[in-house]
């Protein structure tokens, strides 16, 4: 098979699809690999990198679109790239397509075949292909919501950790799951005041065994979410449903309570968001305000950290990419099931149901 990969041209994206050690696999397998000029630098890999893994470097990304049946991204295609689309060409990479119908039309349209990192789902309901860069995002999450606090940044000017004799920071975390998990950890390590929600009362319960009284795990319904926002002097959003847009769990009417300079960070946003007036906004001007309450709703909070990033990523998509490489998109899906969920749509039919339930059009099962 032939793939490639192009320079990711959203605002301040620096991650890439592939690392020379993936193009160096697929290239043992017998695939050619093309690559744009240039794509790799901001994520520390040099043309000669990919060159030496067995790729071929390409001038421009339309080369690369053309030249190839399959397309590895990191994130989704975005408008001046719907030209490229065409009948039977796969792209790999994270979709989001539930928060954007003009790209799902596009896509529909075009009759290209569209397989979501984000809706890849084993049988014990983990998404390997989300992990990586919900760990990522969860982490910094915590540290960039530590800095926005910070007065000169619109914050309340409260230190997460407190000093001798000062209160610590309370940090509320919506969602126990990998964003959750991970933004916990970092929060805990910065010594905050911390409180959990969730709905599986599994998870809730792991936390508890775990930290014992240094968190505090409540279950997630709209009062305990409003009081522990109002509590709050930072908010972090990890909920998700797969494929689907993120929920509004967390109200604006909470905000008449909240410290004025709080902060929100809606890791959620690449799904919508899950409050009810998230907007995406890029790392140049990462935050914007609301009630005197700070929203950072970065959508690509990954890409802040390419190197760390790229290598994460590419550490779980390479396995189901080379499926597709090896056998051909229709094979792989009856060998893996994981991957079948992971196409969102197939010859102009929409196979994922959360994204046909966004829009209320038909969803065609594979």
């Amino acid at each position: 098979m032939k793939i490639g990969c192009v320079k990711e041209i959203k605002k301040l994206e620096s991650r890439l699809g592939l690392t020379p050690s993936s193009v160096k696999e697929y290239v043992n397998h017998g695939h050619e690999l093309f690559i744009e000029k240039g794509a790799g630098v901001n994520s520390g890999f040099s043309d000669a990198d990919y060159e030496e893994a067995g790729a071929k470097i390409l001038k421009t990304a339309k080369e690369v679109w053309d030249h190839v049946d399959m397309i590895v991204k990191v994130k989704e295609p975005l408008e001046s790239e719907y030209q490229y689309f065409r009948p039977g060409l796969i792209i790999y990479t994270y979709l989001h397509l539930a928060a954007d119908e003009k790209l799902t039309e596009a896509m529909l349209d075009s009759k290209v075949l569209g397989v979501a990192y984000e809706t890849i789902v084993t049988e014990d309901g983990t998404l390997p292909c989300l992990k990586p860069m919900s760990e990522v995002a969860g982490r910094l999450s915590v540290i960039e919501g530590a800095k926005h606090l910070e007065k000169p940044f619109g914050g309340s000017g409260v230190l997460i950790s407190g000093v001798t004799g000062v209160e610590r920071a309370n940090v509320t975390i919506v969602g126990a799951g990998v964003v959750g998990e991970n933004a916990l950890k970092m929060a805990i390590g910065l010594g905050a005041n911390v409180t959990i929600l969730d709905i599986d009362m599994k998870k809730l319960t792991y936390i508890d065994d775990l930290y014992g009284n240094r968190v505090t795990t409540l279950y997630s319904n709209n009062h305990n979410i409003q009081e522990a926002c109002e509590r709050a002097d930072l908010v972090i959003s990890g909920v998700l449903l797969p494929g689907a847009k993120a929920p509004k769990l967390i109200k604006r009417a909470f905000y008449e309570n909240m410290r004025e300079g709080s902060v929100i960070v809606d890791v959620a946003i690449d799904q919508g968001g899950s409050t009810e007036v998230s907007k995406a906004t890029y790392h140049d001007e990462p935050t914007f305000d609301v009630d005197g309450i700070v929203h950072y709703c970065v959508a690509n909070m990954p890409g802040a950290v390419p190197r760390t990033s790229t290598i994460a990523l590419n550490n779980s998509t390479l396995k189901y990419g080379m499926m597709i490489a090896n056998y051909g998109l229709e094979e792989a899906i009856k060998i893996s099931e994981p991957l079948r969920h992971g196409v969102n749509t197939y010859h102009g039919y929409c196979t994922c149901p959360g994204v046909a339930e966004a829009f209320d059009i038909e969803c065609k099962t594979l």
